[in-house]
């Protein structure tokens, strides 16, 4: 690993796991000895990080160089809190994986007092069900942002099969299962696709760029109306 990933790396590791993260722990996550990572340690305190410990001991980052100060009030961090749970909750597992990296990033920005409101938030988000399968989503995600049509076996409510070339615009996930919005060539207009009734999806060389934020405004607008 390039050393600046492995300061990225350890910088998200001390992040995110319980502190304080011992110098072994934090070493076996990098793929260095434990004499590297005391040089690493340095070299982030000399970048700016507050990090308090020792060998021996386990070190905590108390202050972290890479995001600027933030301050919100306990309502906000609530919000927050909710906000990042429910997309853990529910979305594929790189979102989630992401959504608990941004609380853990964000977190370490905040004042001590409101880091424990953060940690011992009293609003949850708590499903019974496990999330639908989207084993396309992150595909499906990507295409959106570059705009980049998408070839999909499809399957309706019926069991019927078929195969269509889209315009992914986005992916919405509902109370029910994740779907996602896009225009359909084949049939010439808007669907609605049901993420866990794709078969497969495959990234075309078709582009649709600068189409998709028009589009997508045109789907909520007819959504909106009921239409």
């Amino acid at each position: 690993m390039p050393r600046t990933d492995r300061m990225f790396r350890l910088l998200h590791l001390l992040r995110s796991l319980p502190a304080p993260v011992t110098a072994t722990r934090l070493a076996a996550e990098t793929g260095v000895s434990e004499r590297t990572l005391y040089r690493d340690i340095d070299a982030l305190r000399s970048a700016g990080a507050v990090i308090d410990g020792a060998a021996g001991y386990g070190y905590t980052l108390t202050e972290d160089p890479a995001l600027p100060p933030q301050m919100f009030d306990r309502l906000e961090v609530e919000a927050i809190v909710l906000g990042l749970a429910e997309v853990r909750q529910i979305a594929d597992p790189a979102l989630a994986a992401a959504a608990e990296s941004a609380l853990a990033r964000l977190t370490a920005t905040l004042p001590e007092r409101v880091q424990r409101q953060a940690a011992h938030a009293v609003t949850m988000a708590y499903r019974l069900d496990d999330p639908a399968p989207a084993p396309f989503a992150g595909l499906l995600r990507q295409a959106a942002w570059d705009e980049r049509a998408v070839d999909l076996c499809y399957v309706d409510a019926e069991g019927r099969r078929t195969e269509r070339r889209i315009w992914p615009l986005a992916v919405v996930f509902t109370d029910r299962m994740p779907a996602l919005l896009a225009w359909c060539c084949l049939r010439g207009d808007f669907r609605n696709f049901l993420l866990p009734r794709i078969e497969d999806a495959v990234l075309a060389a078709e582009h649709f760029r600068p189409r998709r934020a028009a589009l997508l405004r045109q789907m909520m607008e007819r959504l909106k109306s009921g239409a």
